[in-house]
């Protein structure tokens, strides 16, 4: 007896699931790609004489200041915030902007670079214990390995057996910084449609900049450095400031946060925060390439172990389960099937 196809109307939510989740692996991977400029291009802001929590504040405010006032020409309403929703704001603007680069930026003053940004990209762990034990939710175990491949990559990245004698409060920070980082992923796959992410992220920028005014002292900025052209290290190419610092404002902030918040919108905390550990990747190609920084073998090859916790993570969201097959008789529930309501 020849086999008869029968329509399934499931199917085009099904693969209108895959497309979103796709899309949201092609959004991460190009936000990581975006992020990774901004610590290259601070390197000119601080060859030109800015302190480095100068360059971060400069950074939020100029990148807040810009996309509130961009929507409130284009897109007003994204600027409003319900009232009840003014606590979360708060909470994003001092725990997933200010809290990540401040926390981070002490902790390199007590810390080797590499290991405080170990300790930051611990955030895919992080997100998956948090989801798993808090949440209750059940994640696919390729969610679990990818997280732990990703770290244990940048781990090799870094060196970090280079610097074994570690400062406990310097521990500590790094440690706050990447628990500040999780929560950044945790807060946008959370909050509901009565928030913009756009207004979301303007304001959680500005909120920022004001978190970190008494740190930044911007009245101290030396802003003349912005009419110059620097060069961070010898070899390295030479850019004006300010065309560093707008690069850094609006591509390694304003686009890159837009995409990594729609990214995991579409995708989940635990799977986005893997991806987003590429960052470390492209950030080190970018120097590479612009500022002369030198990639080792261990670079190269904690890179493609980080590449491959992220794929194998995203594979996560390639476990969407098949439709279930086609209903015997019109009324009739297929078998096994949940009952509806």
């Amino acid at each position: 007896m020849p086999h008869m196809s029968v329509s399934n109307p499931l199917n085009g939510d099904y693969w209108g699931l895959c497309a979103m989740r796709y899309a949201g692996l092609a959004l991460a991977f190009v936000s990581s790609c975006c992020y990774a400029f901004s610590g290259p291009m601070a390197k000119y802001l601080i060859a030109a004489g800015l302190a480095p929590i100068e360059a971060v504040w400069a950074r939020m405010a100029g990148a807040g200041l810009l996309l509130v006032a961009v929507l409130a020409v284009v897109k007003p309403r994204a600027l409003r915030i319900p009232r009840s929703r003014l606590p979360f704001l708060g909470l994003y603007a001092v725990v997933a902007v200010a809290g990540v680069q401040a926390l981070y930026f002490v902790a390199i003053t007590r810390l080797p670079v590499g290991i405080a940004l170990l300790l930051e990209f611990m955030a895919p762990v992080m997100v998956v214990a948090w989801v798993r034990l808090v949440r209750k939710v059940r994640l696919a175990r390729a969610a679990y390995i990818g997280a732990v491949v990703a770290v244990v990559g940048l781990g090799i990245v870094v060196e970090a057996w280079q610097g074994l004698r570690l400062d406990a409060l310097g521990l500590l920070l790094g440690l706050l910084a990447g628990a500040c980082c999780a929560g950044y992923f945790l807060m946008n796959d959370s909050f509901g449609d009565e928030l913009d992410p756009l207004g979301l992220i303007a304001w959680g920028l500005l909120g920022a900049a004001v978190v970190l005014v008494p740190f930044a002292r911007p009245w101290d900025i030396p802003w003349e450095a912005f009419t110059v052209s620097a060069t961070p290290v010898a070899g390295a190419q030479t850019l004006p400031v300010l065309v560093a610092y707008l690069w850094m404002a609006l591509v390694a902030t304003v686009i890159a946060y837009i995409l990594g918040v729609n990214a995991v919108r579409r995708l989940s905390a635990a799977v986005g925060a893997t991806v987003a550990s590429l960052e470390v990747i492209g950030g080190a190609i970018v120097a590479w390439a612009l500022v002369g920084e030198t990639l080792g073998a261990f670079q190269i090859v904690g890179g493609l172990i980080v590449l491959s916790g992220a794929l194998l993570a995203q594979t996560a969201t390639a476990s969407v389960p098949p439709p279930p097959p086609a209903a015997p008789g019109l009324g009739e529930e297929p078998l096994g099937a949940p009952a509806r309501g």
